[in-house]
């Protein structure tokens, strides 16, 4: 019997490699949750969380309401307090109904604080266009908060990086953007 080509790579979707990524961080960590509009049964607008409502339960993949500031300053609140949120918005250009919460509170903090705070945060959001979704669904503002001192912000080009990079974000004790095409 030939023995398996361990150089063979597996294929994941952009969507899976996510969804792997956090299903591996929330059974590591039981601090690591995520929380977003229609994110639980539905799972998210362009499905990234799947079932992860049915293996983690909706203490920990929580469905929230439509409310971007709301949906940031409870991330910005169990962050500061220990937990590791993982909020998704259904469009980046959404971020902008939160940005007093992510960029004067969560990328703040830890200078605030002298550096004894921190905000361990991730902030996942599809951004660009592609889907025909018009005007409000299709921007790209990696480059704005790029500018934002205490703010880092990155986006994967490919599944491995997209796994990789959610999961260096969520051991990151400083608030990730994660901007995803």
């Amino acid at each position: 019997m030939p023995e398996a080509d361990a150089s063979a790579a597996r294929e994941l979707t952009y969507a899976e490699a996510i969804r792997e990524g956090l299903a591996q961080a929330m059974e590591a960590d039981p601090r690591v949750f995520t929380l977003g509009e229609d994110i639980g049964v539905y799972g998210g607008a362009f499905g990234v969380t799947g079932d992860l409502v049915h293996r983690f339960g909706t203490d920990r993949v929580i469905d929230t309401p439509i409310s971007e500031l709301g949906i940031a300053g409870a991330a910005v609140g169990a962050a500061i307090t220990g937990m590791r949120p993982v909020l998704e918005f259904q469009f980046s250009d959404f971020v902008t109904l939160a940005m007093e919460q992510i960029v004067n509170q969560a990328a703040k903090i830890r200078f605030m604080f002298g550096g004894k705070a921190s905000v361990p945060m991730v902030v996942r959001m599809p951004a660009g266009s592609g889907t025909g979704a018009a005007a409000q669904h299709s921007q790209s503002l990696e480059a704005w908060f790029a500018h934002v001192p205490g703010l880092k912000v990155v986006q994967p080009a490919t599944p491995y990086d997209a796994k990789g990079l959610l999961l260096a974000a969520i051991d990151d004790p400083n608030p990730v953007l994660i901007f995803e095409h």
